[in-house]
């Protein structure tokens, strides 16, 4: 035994192989601090040793290194840039320390080689792969760059142009991909993986292969002349203007720092990586995408405790109400292998349902995602029909009639005469009340709110909503469900709009407020989607969203909430709606909808809206951008805070995932409590009684008053 830590080992073994072999104490393999220290002490170690004349580098996992340990880096990057700068510095020169042994190194990498993982893949000289390999550089999804020497390495490697799509996309590759771009060596059965990395060594030892032309090569500038310089650098700086924007500067970083090391060896090149990493490390973009990632691993998590507590199998599911949203939801249960029966008292609905199923999956196949076989057994797994009897063998119905509590309510009762007595009920119900429609059931405790999001098969999210008399066994199987269906689940517990909707009704009021001021609502979308940094501002929103929708939501939350959500007067979205413009649906609402000459959807704001709303608001006048985004975020932001106060939602991080899942909130924003954060507890509290006056919805909670005077954070509470 050359050296043996908690995290990783050496051993010599026959022909002067040092084998280097990750195997953490956990389930995967990470670079926390510990693991680097150990390394460098392998390092030592093995430096040491006259007895080892080359260095195998494996795991004794199921996968390679997953990558750095992100719990870490929050409490790292809230310390001094000088600070942050020591720490990235010493542990990229445990790496240069690593690749400047004096003996060939073999990587053989299997599972997944990710960030730090396979940044330490290319300190070896060699790299060999299996066939359940992944390898890449996915830190451009947390807001960072490689800071371990990747953005020095890979392009060394695999030239400048390669590199940069795969660290600026952070899309990861397989073997197969890998070994063409020329990032790996060779790609051989798992079974071979110890074999094949033993076998190139030796020969990499005998002088068969090259390593030390390959090792020079990585510690070398880059070979571009000028001409090629400037033409891969501003390619790539124009493609990641197009594709990222300018509130990602993650991308925008790595491009400017290989460019500026392009002519630099491998010390200047790795000055420069710790540089721009630690720069990118305290940007409000990074702490989001940190924080988005720590809340997904947590509510990853959440939902497979609570699954495992599930005692019922679901085998087969129900869909009551077909049509667009009936049937995305039972494409998505039958696109990974569940029956599903899909149930109306219409065949056009039938008809339609099964449409959308057939359009969901014919795009599939359009762009490469789909095949035939796959195409015919989702389709074969759907059981369309107008029998109620049908329905009787299933394990968990989802009712989606239309959202009217009467209608509902009559289909649940009927439902539970027909399935058995352990079957699980529940209603895709995006505001009625779950207690309510408990009513209509003689055994409750099975039943819950199961709210999807449209497009079904595109939004990430399901809202379950835990009703007064809901058992804990319901909740479990459904949550194994969901999960099963490829979804996120969070669960709620029952109010009007449960989360996602009653925290979205109060940014709507926010904003039609703001139109009855003398907003124009074209600058208030351009506002939300290019300095908020929304998918669609509110105006388009609500077009998408329906206004007969939206105005049936809002009398419900009026309803349910009626000291901070009472109608409006002259409510903009009630005008449209009560002159039969309901938006996308029938191509009028804020918008004209049409098709543009190549056939694509087009859009332009409508002169009957305008005219519409004359006399019912003031005279049109600008505001700027900092109100806009104040006076609609706000009430969001109080409405998540009561959220959580009244406990509809478990933890920050639970109601940032679901905003960012069911709205599409901006990622680089974190969330809505990740962005109040960022803000600072104290400054939103400045900013919301700048405005309280316009209403209770600006008007802040005392919760929020007592968080921001003592210091506390919302994500201390997360659990």
């Amino acid at each position: 035994m050359i050296f043996e830590g908690k995290s990783l080992s050496v051993v010599l073994t026959d022909n002067s192989i040092a084998e280097l072999v990750f195997d953490a104490q956990g389930s995967v393999n990470k670079f926390d601090r510990q693991t680097v220290e150990e390394l460098n002490q392998a390092t030592v170690a093995i430096a040491a040793s006259n007895d080892v004349k080359g260095v195998l580098v494996r795991s004794a996992k199921s996968t390679f290194i997953v990558g750095a340990d992100i719990t870490e880096f929050l409490p790292l990057f809230e310390m001094d840039p000088v600070d942050i700068l020591t720490w990235v510095a010493k542990t990229s020169q445990v790496f240069d320390h690593f690749e400047d042994l004096a003996v060939p190194i073999v990587v053989a990498i299997n599972g997944f080689a990710l960030g730090g993982g396979f940044e330490m893949a290319l300190a070896g000289d060699i790299r060999v792969v299996d066939t359940t390999s992944r390898v890449g550089f996915p830190e451009v999804k947390l807001g960072l760059m490689p800071g371990f020497g990747g953005t020095v390495r890979l392009p060394r490697v695999i030239g400048a142009d390669n590199a940069l799509e795969w660290m600026t996309t952070g899309r990861d590759r397989d073997g197969a991909q890998a070994l063409k771009e020329g990032a790996v060596d060779a790609v051989v059965a798992p079974e071979h993986l110890h074999e094949a990395g033993r076998s190139m060594l030796q020969d990499a030892m005998a002088g068969k292969l090259d390593w030390q032309v390959r090792r020079a090569q990585k510690k070398a500038p880059l070979m571009l002349n000028a001409n090629e310089s400037v033409m891969s650098f501003s390619t790539a700086a124009a493609m990641v203007a197009a594709q990222a924007g300018r509130h990602y500067p993650a991308p925008h970083k790595m491009v400017e720092t290989i460019s500026k090391a392009a002519r630099l060896d491998r010390d200047g090149a790795l000055k420069l990586e710790n540089e721009g990493f630690v720069a990118l490390a305290k940007t409000d973009a990074c702490k989001a995408q940190v924080g988005i990632f720590l809340a997904d691993q947590l509510v990853k998590a959440k939902g497979k405790k609570v699954a495992k507590g599930a005692t019922k199998e679901i085998k087969q599911h129900a869909v009551l109400g077909a049509g667009i949203m009936g049937g995305g939801i039972a494409y998505q249960g039958a696109v990974k292998g569940i029956t599903t029966i899909m149930k109306d008292i219409n065949q056009a609905a039938l008809d339609l349902g099964l449409k959308e199923a057939s359009s969901i999956l014919e795009k599939g196949m359009q762009r490469g995602k789909v095949d035939a076989k796959k195409m015919a057994s989702t389709l074969n797994k759907i059981i369309p029909t107008l029998d109620q009897n049908a329905i009787a063998n299933a394990d968990l119905i989802i009712e989606a009639v239309v959202e009217n509590p009467k209608v509902k309510a009559a289909v649940l009762a009927e439902t539970e005469k027909t399935v058995a007595d352990d079957a699980i009920i529940c209603s895709n119900t995006s505001t009625i009340s779950i207690n309510q429609l408990a009513k209509s059931l003689e055994k409750p405790e099975r039943f819950c709110g199961m709210h999807f999001f449209n497009p079904v098969h595109k939004m990430p999210l399901v809202e379950i909503i835990r009703g007064e008399n809901t058992s804990d066994a319901t909740i479990s199987a459904v949550v194994a469900s969901t999960l099963k269906m490829g979804k996120t689940p969070i669960v709620v517990n029952d109010c009007p709009g449960f989360l996602v909707n009653r925290v979205l009704f109060p940014y709507f009021a926010g904003f039609s407020q703001l139109l009855i001021d003398g907003a124009d609502f074209t600058a208030v979308d351009k506002v939300m989607e290019k300095v908020f940094g929304w998918p669609m501002g509110p105006a388009f929103l609500l077009d998408v969203v329906g206004m007969d929708t939206a105005d049936h939501a809002s009398s419900v939350m009026s309803d349910g909430i009626p000291e901070r959500m009472q109608k409006i007067d002259n409510d903009p979205v009630t005008l449209l709606y009560k002159a039969g413009r309901f938006g996308q649906k029938n191509g009028k609402g804020f918008y004209d909808f049409s098709l543009d000459k190549r056939g694509r959807p087009a859009k332009k704001a409508s002169p009957e809206a305008y005219a519409l709303f004359e006399g019912h608001v003031a005279a049109t006048k600008e505001f700027d951008k900092e109100e806009i985004i104040a006076r609609v975020m706000i009430p969001m932001a109080n409405e998540a805070i009561r959220c959580l106060e009244e406990g509809i939602v478990a933890s920050a991080a639970e109601a940032d995932i679901a905003l960012l899942f069911g709205l599409g909130f901006p990622p680089f924003r974190g969330g809505i409590f990740r962005y109040i954060e960022t803000m600072g507890l104290a400054n939103f509290v400045v900013l919301a009684d700048k405005y309280a006056s316009l209403g209770p919805i600006y008007q802040i909670s005392d919760g929020v008053r007592e968080m921001a005077s003592s210091g506390k954070s919302y994500f201390s509470q997360s659990a």
